[in-house]
């Protein structure tokens, strides 16, 4: 099977399976979300909405829907995946493309905690407090990869930063590590060995809790999560992730399988991972 790559989205996307013709739609359909949901490009529509100092903005169709997706992510994870934390990653020193950050002698601020309740979407207006800014990247890069496996005519897989989705049996490499067989759905992992940063030599990452504003304190280092679609895995990796000693049951109650990884070299797999895993892999 081929593999076409490109990047996008501030990491490497990777798509099997595809006609010429439907991995030039992929790469469009990234391209597209990247200019409109990039916090670090001024022309997005995502930067026009957190800059503008009017409480109700007029949003296009599609972000609207993205936004309410995101409510209904926060809703449903009691509020750990939340849309309001532009502010708070950029006070941890998330403020320009990842590739793009160095080392900063000057220490990280506390950013403000989550607000997702105090925003609302009513058909293209969005409501929200002026100087709330969003980060819809909790998610966008799922929901991209969900909908670009639409466009792909038979068996094949798409793959974006740590996201997949797939139709057909596929391997997929872990984090550490061994690998699964995917037979249907998605697959995520949530971690901070990747995404982080040095701010006055302590590291930084972009998992912030929404309960302190700052990168949060979780004993994992990586979660990975199987669910029906890869959006859906996505946000219940971070919602894990964030538990901490919590996140296996937590996924356990929702019938998710999860695979954790600690600063330790440890491994941890809850009750529905080590079931999915006999003898195969299989998404929720």
């Amino acid at each position: 099977m081929s593999v076409r790559r490109f990047r996008a989205m501030g990491c490497l996307v990777e798509v099997g399976g595809a006609t010429e013709r439907e991995a030039a739609e992929i790469r469009r359909l990234f391209e597209a979300r990247d200019r409109q949901f990039s916090r670090f490009r001024p022309d997005s529509e995502l930067s026009r909405v957190n800059e503008s100092q009017r409480e109700v903005v007029v949003v296009s169709k599609s972000f609207a829907q993205m936004a309410e997706r995101a409510l209904k992510a926060a809703r449903a994870t009691g509020g750990l995946v939340d849309p309001t934390l532009g502010v708070a990653l950029r006070s941890a020193g998330y403020d320009r493309d990842f590739r793009a950050l160095r080392p900063r002698r000057e220490p990280a601020r506390p950013g403000p905690v989550g607000r997702w309740r105090a925003v609302r979407v009513t058909g293209r207006l969005l409501i929200r407090p002026v100087g709330v800014e969003l980060d819809l990247n909790g998610v966008v890069k799922g929901q991209t990869v969900d909908e670009a496996l639409d466009l792909l005519s038979g068996e094949g897989f798409v793959s974006a930063g740590g996201d997949y989705a797939g139709c057909g049996a596929f391997d997929v490499v872990l984090p550490r590590g061994g690998s699964v067989r995917v037979t249907r759905g998605g697959l995520a992992t949530s971690g901070t060995t990747k995404r982080r940063w040095l701010r006055a030599d302590s590291w930084k990452h972009h998992l912030i809790d929404p309960r302190t504003g700052e990168p949060a304190r979780s004993p994992w280092t990586e979660v990975t999560v199987s669910a029906a679609t890869c959006v859906q895995a996505d946000i219940a990796a971070k919602a894990a992730f964030l538990l901490g000693d919590a996140g296996p049951e937590w996924l356990d109650e929702r019938q998710l399988p999860g695979r954790f990884l600690d600063e330790h070299g440890g491994e941890l797999a809850n009750e529905s991972w080590r079931r999915a895993l006999s003898p195969e892999l299989a998404a929720a």
